[in-house]
Formats: structure tokens, C-alpha cells, sequence
């Protein structure tokens, strides 16, 4: 994905949501949560395509509105470790290298930089090109779009696994075409070895919501609306019969309209159409209709075989993934509602009127509907009465409350459905979610409808049914969510207004979750990550003591004794902003000699800090910046660093211009290799 589009549409999303939290397990892997004997897909909650289309029908007429099913937008997101991927024929032994940062070990997240030691295979505008690290070179490119959907902004990630890529697009413009609820979304599986060439292309139904790949096997989410034409209001309609005509069109509706479909072009050209089968089709107790996740599965050793994707659908939203080695979560956030006003008719004067003979409209509450008042007659007199006024719906605001789905994925193939549940308030991303000895904990934002008071929240769920065993509120009173992290049975909680409480929390009673410890300094840490024993960093922002923001702060807490954590370090550098405070994978810890990388923008000048955070604290070793580049031939610009990398004895920086080759100890520059 275009990197600088996207820091705006996400910071942009980090502004308007109420709670930013993180989660993750660390140390060795969890305990699989309870199995639940579903009989694989084949035990649904539709017992036919009839029982499907009736339910879909009524639920959907129930939540339809005067202008269709509206469009629900979309966000956009972990120990780093060497890892020994299988490597391309003929190659020397790997050298020691970091990975993507992820959330869970062991489960691989979409990038749009990878890296196997040897190679660095990389994405951006439309097209994947792979560096050799012991030339540094760019040896071979492959440009996977054509057409409208060519050039620069086309949004794409990665996922390697040995000689297979699979690259993940969005389509063409992030800004109008992510928000779209039909997106032109594309799964381009690439052999990489030798020169390389497109296996497949896959174009499913709807909108990439999220991936998660374990050993070579990819879950991929997409999000679809039932493909409905509604019916063009005639004339001066009404709300309530455009509402009417809308329910009508529903109820009519064949079930194709709601079973997403799926296209599968192979090597040869050769293309193959299929669509979700009923038998495959799930549903939670409580659903609206209008929306459809379908889980795909691809195991890149084998490529796209015969039986495509093997797809599995639930009859629910959702726009947040996480996973773990026995489960595939997504979760859906409050909805979100654009305001909507009704026009007046020509021939009807408002209600009431202000001096300048504008209606007044009342404040909305951010996230909610503003629906003018109705017409009525006019304030003069007049000897023709006012005609009545039309019956207008009253829009029902949905509760602020997570809805989070579970699929069991300890078996081969497709996943299982197993269980859906919700809690109150808001989560931000995938963080905000933990799974830990066949439990799950949610951490969320729960604000009062005029959003003016507000408190956070853990609540701890059973893995196998998603009921609620337990909870521990009243975080952070007045306050919002920033950060989470869960390591094992503890937790750790970042809220923020003016100052930043840091809360230590016990998780090993899931009935009873507790508060023990808290420490109050200013501004507030975005990403909590977790360094040497008993130590957390914390990336954020530095505030004043009436909360307003200063720069950027890299802070080193000391966490041993839950009952007092410290904070024993803290970097601040005035004026600035890193993307890792809302993207984990800009951030590179190496554990082995405590290096650590983020981007930072600071006033004119962007680049890559080098830190080095260790029990002693953290400490800066120097700036890692791309050459300049000039824009058009005019003026010139520092390129933004999105990644960082180890790689042997070197530290390698990507930006959409080039990746540059810097000494580990020295931070010399070693290398420099344009991509444009």
C-alpha cells in the first residue's frame, strides 16, 4: 500500500476512534483452546439454501435504510526472531536476519516488505521486485497491474513462504476505492523461483479486510454486501417510501445476491467462476443481513488447486483480524454512521428558523446520525395550510459494543465457525485481543453517547463459547485507551487525556481480573512491546500536563514488580512522529544486542532513528536517512523510511524510493539501491 496515503487515512482513523489497545502473547506458545466437535463446515446453523435465504431476507429488510445499506469504513494493524525460511536453489548459508514484527510468534502478517536472509522481496505501486542481499542488487521485477489499475497508489502486502509470494491488492485508489463496499480486490499467488511469474489470480467478492499465514497455509478475510440494486427514488419521495420500496427490493432478492462469489484465473489464462455453497454459510444468533465475511484458504506449498480457495462464509461484519496457532479471530467494531440530512421540500419553509432563515440543527454526537427535523408549517401565516408532514424513520444508533467471531484452524483446509460474542465499547486493531489458556481477552473504550465521559475495560471470554467469565473495569475514568499488552497471565493498559496511566494487570484468575499496579506520567506510549525480562517499551508521544502533544518519546518501563511499575528511561524528541505508533510493523527490536529502528519525521526532515534500548535504558546512536530526492525536478525531499531490517551485520531501511545498506555498528552507509 502506498505508505503515505495510508499514514493519513489511518492516522486519520486513530483521531476519530476512542480507544487504541494491544495484546499479544509472549514466552512459549499457548495452550490450544477447548475444540468444539463441529463436523468441520458441515454442522451450519442454515439447514438449506431455503432456511438461508429467508433469514438473510428478513434480517437484512429489518436494517435496511431510505439510502440502501450504507457503506461500513473500513481500518486499516511479536517478538522479533531470526527466522530460517526455505530458501531458493543454490544459495549459501542464510545469514541471521529479523522478521516482520507480528502479534502472535509463529503466525505471519501481510507487509509490504519480507525478507528469508537472502532475498528481499518487496511491493509497491503495482509492482514486486526481489534484492539479493549478498549483491545488493535488484535482480528481477514483475508488475502484477495493468490498465486503471496501474501506477502509482495501488495498495498491496506481502506473504513468502519459501519460493511462493502471495500479494494481496486493494485495487487502485485507497482514498475512494478501500471505502467502497465492493471493492476490486485481487490475490496474486507469484513463483519466485527463478524469474518471477504469476500461479494464479484470484478476484473474490468484496473488500480485503486481513491475513494471517501459519507454516505455509494463508487465511485471507474479505467483507462483502449483498449485491442488491436498490430502485432510484422518483420525484419528491419520501423517506419513509424510499424505505419501503428499499424493504420490498430486499425480501425480493434471489440468495446469489448474498453468496459471495469467486474468480480464479490460473497460468494459462484459463478462468474458473464459483460461488459459496449454502452448506457453507454460518450465522451468530444475532445478525443484520447485510454484510458477509468469507474466510479463503490457500496453502502456498501446493498453489490454488482444484478445489480453489475452499471458502467458508458467516453472516456478519467485521474489520479487525487477529490470530494465534489454534484460531482465527474477527471482530467488528461499533458501526459507523455519516451524517445524513434530509433536503426539504421547495415548497415547504422548516419549522423553525434562525435569523438567517436556516433551520437549526442539533450538535451530532460524533459517530451518530444528524437527521433534520421534520417539515412542518411555516412560522408566518398563511391562509393555505402547510401540508402534513411525512412520516420520517427514526434512525436506531447501534450500541457502541465489539462483536468478535472465532474459527477454529487446527485442522487442515477451511476453518470451522466456532462461536460469536460482544462486549461493550471499542477496540482499535488486532492488538486490543489475546487468546491464553482457551480464553480470550478484549480490552475496550466504552464512551457515553454525548462522548463526553468515558472508561475502559478487560473482559475475559471462554475460547470454545465466547461467554463472559470475567472483567475488570474502570480504567482510566474520563480517559481513552492508547495501548495494551498482554504477555502470558499479565496485561498492560495505556489510557490518556492529560496524563498516561499505566496499568499493571493480573489475568490469572480469568473470573477475576485485577488492577495492581499504576503509574502516572505525561503524554502516552501508542505500542507497548516487550524488551528484556521485566522490561516494556513504550512509543508515543510526549505531552504537557494539559495534554497536549510535544514529540515523539521512546520509554523503557521497568515492569518486574506488577505492584510498581517505573519508568527507568525515556527518549523525546521535540517537534516529531514515528508510524510506529500506529503500525507495529514499522518497529524493529533485535533482541541480541537491543538495536532498535522506527521512522521518524521531525519538522523538514524525515529518516530512521537508531536507538539502542537495553537494561541500562535507552540511548540514541544516530539517523539513517535515504538520499534526497527531487520532486517533479523542483525541490528536493527526504524519502520516508516505512521498514527496517537485520540482516546479517547490516541494518537495511525501505522507503518507496529505495533501500539503503547501513553498518550495524557504525551506521556507514554500505549501499544504496534505487526502485524507482
Amino acid at each position: 500500500m502506498n505508505t503515505l496515503i495510508r499514514t493519513a487515512v489511518t492516522a486519520a482513523a486513530l483521531a476519530a476512534v476512542t480507544t487504541a489497545c494491544t495484546a499479544s502473547t509472549g514466552g512459549t506458545p499457548n495452550p490450544p483452546p477447548p475444540k468444539v466437535s463441529l463436523g468441520a463446515v458441515r454442522l451450519v446453523a442454515y439447514s438449506s439454501c431455503d432456511d438461508l435465504l429467508a433469514g438473510l431476507r428478513e434480517k437484512a429488510a429489518a436494517n435496511v435504510t431510505p439510502y440502501g445499506f450504507g457503506n461500513v469504513m473500513p481500518f486499516a494493524a511479536i517478538e522479533d526472531t531470526a527466522a530460517n525460511v526455505p530458501q531458493g536453489k543454490g544459495r549459501a548459508a542464510t545469514p541471521e536476519h529479523s522478521t516482520t514484527n507480528v502479534h502472535e510468534a509463529g503466525v505471519d502478517e501481510p507487509d509490504l516488505v519480507k525478507t528469508d536472509g537472502n532475498r528481499i522481496i518487496t511491493v509497491a505501486d503495482g509492482t514486486l521486485r526481489i534484492i539479493d542481499t549478498a549483491t545488493r542488487k535488484v535482480t528481477s521485477s514483475l508488475k502484477l497491474t495493468e490498465g486503471d489499475n496501474a501506477g502509482p497508489g495501488v495498495p498491496a502486502d506481502l506473504l513468502v513462504s519459501g519460493d511462493r509470494a502471495l500479494v494481496l491488492m486493494r485495487g487502485g485508489d485507497i482514498m475512494y476505492k478501500s471505502f467502497a463496499p465492493q471493492a476490486d480486490t485481487r490475490y496474486v499467488v507469484v513463483d519466485l523461483a527463478g524469474e518471477p511469474k504469476v500461479l494464479s489470480t484470484i478476484r473474490p467478492q468484496g473488500s480485503y479486510v486481513d491475513a494471517r499465514m501459519i507454516g505455509s497455509t494463508v487465511r485471507l478475510v474479505t467483507r462483502s454486501q449483498p449485491d442488491i440494486a436498490f430502485p432510484e427514488p422518483q420525484g419528491e419521495t419520501t423517506e419513509a417510501q424510499r424505505l419501503k420500496d428499499n424493504q420490498d427490493t430486499v425480501r425480493r432478492a434471489p440468495a446469489e445476491a448474498w453468496l459471495p462469489k469467486i474468480e480464479i484465473t490460473d497460468a494459462s489464462g484459463a478462468v474458473k467462476r464459483d460461488t459459496v455453497k449454502c452448506e457453507r454459510v454460518s450465522h451468530p444468533a444475532d445478525y443484520t443481513g447485510t454484510s458477509m465475511l468469507t474466510v479463503h484458504t490457500i496453502d502456498l506449498a501446493q498453489g490454488v488447486t482444484a478445489a480453489g480457495t475452499d471458502p467458508i462464509s458467516l453472516a456478519a461484519d467485521g474489520d479487525v483480524v487477529y490470530g494465534t496457532g489454534q484460531s482465527l479471530y474477527v471482530a467488528s467494531n461499533p458501526r459507523w454512521w455519516m451524517p445524513v440530512v434530509r433536503p426539504l421540500p421547495v415548497d415547504e419553509p422548516p419549522a423553525t428558523t434562525t435569523s438567517d432563515g436556516v433551520a437549526p440543527a442539533e450538535e451530532p454526537t460524533p459517530g451518530e446520525p444528524s437527521v433534520s427535523a421534520p417539515p412542518g408549517s411555516s412560522t408566518e401565516s398563511s391562509t393555505v395550510p402547510s401540508p402534513a408532514p411525512s412520516p420520517v424513520p427514526t434512525p436506531t444508533i447501534p450500541p457502541e459494543e465489539t462483536e468478535v467471531h472465532r474459527f477454529d484452524i487446527t485442522s487442515p483446509g477451511a476453518p470451522a465457525y466456532v462461536a460469536s460474542g460482544k462486549v461493550p465499547g471499542r477496540l482499535l486493531n488486532q492488538y486490543s485481543l489475546s487468546e491464553h489458556e482457551g480464553h480470550l481477552r478484549l480490552a475496550t473504550t466504552l464512551s457515553s453517547a454525548d462522548g463526553r465521559t468515558s472508561s475502559s475495560a478487560v473482559y475475559v471470554l471462554k475460547a470454545d463459547t465466547l461467554a463472559k467469565v470475567g472483567e475488570v473495569g474502570g480504567l482510566g475514568e474520563g480517559e481513552r485507551i492508547y495501548s495494551v499488552r498482554f504477555i502470558g497471565a499479565v496485561g498492560y493498559c495505556v489510557t490518556f487525556r492529560q496524563v498516561d496511566p499505566l496499568y499493571t494487570l493480573d489475568l490469572r484468575d480469568p473470573a477475576a481480573p485485577k488492577v495492581t499496579g499504576e503509574l502516572k506520567i505525561t503524554g502516552y506510549s501508542a505500542y507497548l512491546h516487550p524488551g528484556s525480562e521485566g522490561r516494556l517499551i513504550g512509543i508515543g508521544q510526549e505531552a504537557s500536563e494539559k495534554g497536549r502533544t510535544l514529540g515523539t518519546q521512546v520509554s523503557l518501563f521497568d515492569v518486574s514488580d506488577p505492584a510498581a511499575p517505573r519508568r527507568v528511561s525515556q527518549y523525546f524528541q521535540k517537534d516529531s512522529g514515528s508510524g510506529a505508533e500506529w503500525d507495529p510493523h514499522a518497529f524493529l527490536y533485535w533482541p541480541k544486542t537491543g538495536l532498535s529502528v522506527i521512522p521518524l519525521n521531525k519538522q523538514n526532515e524525515s529518516g530512521a532513528l537508531v536507538l539502542r534500548i537495553d537494561d541500562s535504558g535507552v540511548k540514541e546512536l544516530g539517523m539513517i536517512k535515504h538520499p534526497a530526492q527531487r520532486q517533479d525536478g523542483r525541490y528536493a525531499y527526504d524519502p520516508g523510511i516505512q521498514r527496517s531490517m537485520i540482516i546479517g551485520d547490516s541494518v537495511w531501511t525501505v522507503s518507496y524510493e529505495g533501500v539503503q545498506v547501513n553498518d550495524a555498528a557504525t551506521l556507514a552507509s554500505q549501499a544504496w539501491i534505487p526502485l524507482r
